[in-house]
């Protein structure tokens, strides 16, 4: 019998993996966040993933890959042991639970490396999703993008024994 949903799965990110991410970065931001940045803040986000920069990022932080019947659907990295750098999942699989899995397994690994508390600078979309995690907001922050000037906010969440 097959099944309705399949089973999202993770794995550790692999250099291959840069060209396919790239799509779901922009994808991400593309579809997700309109509400909350202009097309301009969009346009200049998305051009992060057009850079040699962005796999560099990937490869240096601990990045997971979440997926779909092997094909990678979303992914998250974890700077150092305490900071979530970047969470990105494709709109067509929003809302299936794939961001949960991501973070609840950054948060184990944060924990596993010492970590008392794990920070974010979300997006404006981000936000929400975080909150209800537990994080709460501890600064506004601006940052430029390729002239553009985008919001976040710096976000923490203490990590207890339970992790």
């Amino acid at each position: 019998m097959a099944q309705a949903h399949p089973k999202p799965g993770l794995r550790p990110f692999l250099p291959d993996d840069v060209p396919m991410l790239a799509a779901i970065f922009a994808a991400s931001i593309q579809e997700l966040t309109g509400d909350d940045y202009s097309e301009a803040q969009q346009e200049a986000w998305m051009e992060a993933a057009e850079t040699a920069e962005f796999g560099k990022r990937l490869a240096a932080d601990l990045t997971l890959i979440a997926t779909l019947e092997g094909s990678p659907v979303g992914f998250a990295s974890l700077r150092g042991a305490d900071h979530i750098r970047m969470l990105y999942v494709h709109p067509a699989v929003g809302r299936q639970g794939i961001a949960t899995m991501l973070v609840d397994a950054l948060e184990k690994l944060a924990g596993g490396r010492g970590a008392a508390a794990l920070t974010v600078d979300a997006s404006d979309t981000a936000q929400n999703f975080f909150a209800k995690r537990g994080y709460t907001a501890q600064q506004r922050n601006s940052v430029t993008m390729n002239d553009e000037w985008l919001a976040n906010t710096t976000m923490k969440k203490t990590l207890g024994a339970a992790q």
